[in-house]
């Protein structure tokens, strides 16, 4: 009998972005050292709970979009964090029971949970790639395996370009995920920044990322406007444009539109 493959190593000694989000969103897969990361950082910055909420939310309406409007019944979902709440495919596959999600992500951990991801209707199907996000090629083949790339694939990169600090690398590999697949398909992302909530709002979240990089091995990069906007190059961006997350297309309520928060949001459409 084959030898099983061995567990995968979880480093618990320094901060890791999925489990710190974990944190962040209130869940309870991350280690001390998550822990500590994401007090310090909250201390800094309280607002980084709303921004984590913020974000998740972001991600049920943009892929209940993709998945009725927009018609897209497979997702490449890349940088996925720990299972929670309304992941990519139970919130996918509501609307289209038959929708294919791959996901993919690099924290051991987010792996020893992956089963929870893969709990898809009978209809449709999941896949989970260990990989980095800076090797789009061998994401790409691996999700053929799940996901016909011949045909409109709605594209998740919530909360991780910014974790890749060369502007020119991270914009080069959007850009091979997005050559990948045909007209038809999306690209939905969020982006951290500083371009939200006046001189005091920015200056908290700087010092709690340069505690944060201090820390993890992962470092944050904010971006502008500007700069986020050029992930979206050849691409439709969908009405409202690049925009605070809270402010893409938020529920209706009686009080009015939400407050902005730290972070871009985006939905952009391959012609």
């Amino acid at each position: 009998m084959a030898d099983a493959p061995p567990e995968p190593a979880i480093n618990t000694t320094v901060p890791h972005s999925a489990r710190v989000w974990n944190y962040f969103l209130g869940g309870k897969d991350f280690y001390d050292v998550d822990r500590a990361a994401g007090e310090q950082y909250q201390r800094s910055f309280p607002e980084i709970i709303d921004i984590a909420r913020t974000d998740r939310a972001f991600l049920g309406r943009a892929v209940r979009h993709l998945a009725g409007e927009a018609g897209i019944d497979q997702f490449l979902d890349i940088g996925t964090g720990l299972p929670t709440m309304d992941n990519t495919h139970e919130v996918a596959q509501r609307v289209n029971p038959a929708a294919r999600i791959v996901y993919v992500d690099n924290d051991p951990l987010v792996l020893v949970h992956a089963r929870a991801l893969l709990a898809s209707r009978p209809e449709g199907a999941c896949d989970y790639i260990d990989a980095d996000l800076r090797s789009p090629d061998h994401i790409l083949a691996e999700a053929a395996r799940t996901i016909d790339l011949s045909r409109p694939v709605g594209i998740m990169l919530l909360g991780i370009l910014h974790f890749v600090p060369d502007y020119d690398e991270i914009r080069g590999i959007v850009r091979r995920l997005l050559d990948a697949v045909p007209s038809g398909s999306h690209l939905a992302l969020t982006h951290s920044t500083f371009d939200f909530g006046g001189p005091e709002t920015a200056k908290a979240n700087a010092e709690a990322q340069r505690e944060y990089n201090d820390r993890a091995a992962d470092q944050l990069t904010p971006r502008t406007h500007h700069e986020v906007m050029g992930f979206f190059e050849g691409l439709d961006l969908l009405d409202p444009g690049l925009v605070s997350m809270s402010r893409w297309r938020p529920e209706a309520v009686p009080w009015g539109e939400p407050a902005e928060v730290s972070g871009y949001a985006g939905v952009g459409r391959k012609p």
